[in-house]
């Protein structure tokens, strides 16, 4: 299989309000764009309470919606991985009111539910009975909608989730991939299945890594960046990737994906509130360089592909919203600026010969301890093994 070239998806008139403010006109526009560049996949995201704003109701709207984005998809020649539970995203995280409890202690994001910021956190889906079920509804009828689609490539179970909730124990994170995964296979048996882990989830052990994903996934997903990386070798650290999807592979014994990576940039017009910015953003010449050098190493080391972080900067009418109201290095992460005009980053993709190198990398032999031993101390592990796959490449 050739190496995927991927990129992952938020309208750029909407963002994370996409599905409540759905234009099928713009996605055709996107999408063609998205093919025209090079790209093959397209990752999306189901925000959670606008499919499922009640435990047992299922928004009939938003998944005839999606059927549309899928046959949007499949005319542009793209495949789809749709992620479920979302959940975190851009530094909040978006849950359904029915599936928050009262604050009990401080939150690391901002939690938003019915377009506001509220003092509530997630419920644990992990320990829930009444939450566990409404997503095993969720996944169950949304499959069963898309299962004859070719072009999804597979479902993917939650963008990031330990920053919204993470399980009790290892047994716990177990359960909850066996339920899920079992509801989703009882109305599609072809299609892969996957998790958006993230670079926190080998720095900490939050008991739903990538040992227990790999129990149940057809392939593994690993989120990682060096502006967020402060043991990476500088903002532009392309080594950071395949490393840790390696360690990704090494820990899940599956294949791994390579879901998400990216770099702000600074934008070419004033911005004041940049001022106010707690990452570094990159110039865009320095985002190509470092997106070539990720997408060849990424291949040369086996990764199934690479998905850019992400399609398109976003409109200047929603900076007053979260997450981008707070957050504002992430008005802009796009590839495209936000009248669409391409960044220099684009036409590195457009560049890129994704074409199966029959020379790709192979070598656990560098890491020196067991799977078992890394999540004594998985912070220190991480580095350490990071300075020798360094030597490793160096030599």
């Amino acid at each position: 299989m050739d190496f995927r070239l991927g990129i992952n998806y938020w309208p750029i008139s909407s963002a994370m309000y996409w599905w409540k403010r759905f234009d099928a006109q713009e996605v055709r526009q996107d999408f063609a764009l998205i093919r025209e560049t090079g790209f093959d996949s397209v990752r999306i995201f189901l925000l959670w309470e606008d499919f499922q704003p009640r435990p047992h109701t299922i928004q009939k709207a938003a998944i005839q919606n999606l059927t549309t984005v899928t046959g949007i998809a499949a005319d542009n020649s793209l495949s789809l991985i749709p992620t479920f539970f979302t959940g975190h995203m851009s530094g909040v995280n978006w849950i359904p009111r029915w599936a928050l409890t009262s604050l009990t202690q401080p939150q690391r994001f901002r939690v938003i539910a019915e377009n506001k910021v509220v003092e509530a956190q997630p419920r644990n889906w992990y320990t829930d009975a009444k939450i566990l079920e409404a997503q095993t509804v969720l996944v169950g009828e949304i499959a069963d909608t898309l299962h004859d689609k070719e072009n999804i490539w597979a479902w993917d179970l939650g963008n990031e989730n330990s920053n919204c909730v993470v399980p009790p124990n290892h047994d716990a994170a177990v359960e909850w991939l066996s339920r899920i995964t079992e509801s989703i296979r009882s109305a599609d048996r072809e299609h892969a299945i996957t998790i958006g882990l993230h670079m926190e989830d080998l720095e900490e052990d939050r008991k739903l890594g990538p040992y227990e994903a790999g129990q149940f996934c057809d392939f593994l997903c690993m989120h990682g960046y060096p502006i967020y990386a402060r043991w990476a070798n500088g903002l532009t650290d392309a080594l950071l990737l395949p490393f840790l999807g390696l360690i990704t592979e090494w820990l899940g014994r599956k294949r791994v994906l390579f879901e998400e990576f990216g770099a702000p940039t600074l934008p070419l017009t004033t911005d004041e509130d940049l001022r106010s910015a707690n990452v570094k953003l990159l110039t865009e010449s320095e985002a190509a360089e470092f997106t070539s050098a990720a997408l060849s190493l990424l291949k040369s080391w086996n990764m199934l592909g690479g998905f850019l972080w992400c399609f398109g900067d976003y409109a200047k009418r929603l900076w007053h919203l979260p997450p981008l109201d707070e957050a504002v290095h992430e008005r802009y992460f796009g590839l495209f600026r936000n009248d669409r005009s391409r960044k220099p980053a684009a036409d590195t993709v457009s560049h890129f010969n994704r074409t199966a190198d029959h020379n790709v990398k192979r070598d656990f032999d560098w890491i020196n301890i067991k799977p078992d031993e890394f999540y004594d101390s998985p912070g220190q592990n991480l580095m350490q093994l990071y300075r020798r796959f360094q030597t490793l490449t160096a030599s």
